[in-house]
């Protein structure tokens, strides 16, 4: 389980691997316990040993255990939890809480690359939220000028009818 991090030039851990392993469970972007002690290159005992020693630090909003639906429901994706017993998942904060417990340097290398990737995450949301607005915004203006395109539409309409209909003719019939 070790070696199947890949190392990149910019990052001890490619982008698009912690990327994958955000998952949102329960309303909240998370990352499982056994796929950060892959990234940290530590067995998942030795990573939860760390967080049972400092059990204090990690509130149920830092890190909370899967229950058996949700862990089989991941597992049809992630087919490697379906062999533990108990899985973690920890949010942001627990994450960065675990830069503090662990003290290898890898640990804290991946923890600024997960971290760098959450920020990202999360400007993305607001980018998307600003479009979102803006789309919005434009549908409401269209939906204005829909309205006023078809007042035009029906003067014209109008218009046209009364341009077809026969015209009184005015003065004398020579009969020609």
């Amino acid at each position: 389980m070790r070696n199947n991090v890949k190392n990149s030039h910019s990052s001890i851990v490619q982008n698009e691997i912690i990327e994958n392993r955000i998952l949102f469970i329960r309303g909240q972007k998370v990352m499982l316990g056994p796929h950060l002690a892959e990234l940290y290159e530590v067995e998942t005992r030795e990573l939860m040993q760390s967080v049972r020693r400092n059990i204090d630090r990690f509130p149920q909003d830092f890190m909370f255990a899967l229950e058996r639906e949700e862990i089989m429901r991941i597992s049809e994706t992630v087919t490697s939890l379906k062999y533990h017993k108990i899985v973690y998942a920890f949010t942001e904060q627990g994450i960065a809480m675990l830069s503090g417990i662990l003290n290898s340097k890898r640990a804290v290398q991946v923890n600024i690359a997960i971290m760098r990737i959450f920020v990202r995450l999360k400007q993305m949301v607001l980018a998307h939220k600003e479009l979102s607005a803006k789309l919005a915004e434009l549908e409401r203006k269209i939906e204005h000028h829909d309205t006023a395109i078809t007042a035009i539409f029906e003067a014209i309409r109008q218009i046209i009818k009364e341009e077809e209909r026969p015209k009184k003719k005015y003065g004398f019939d020579t009969g020609r």
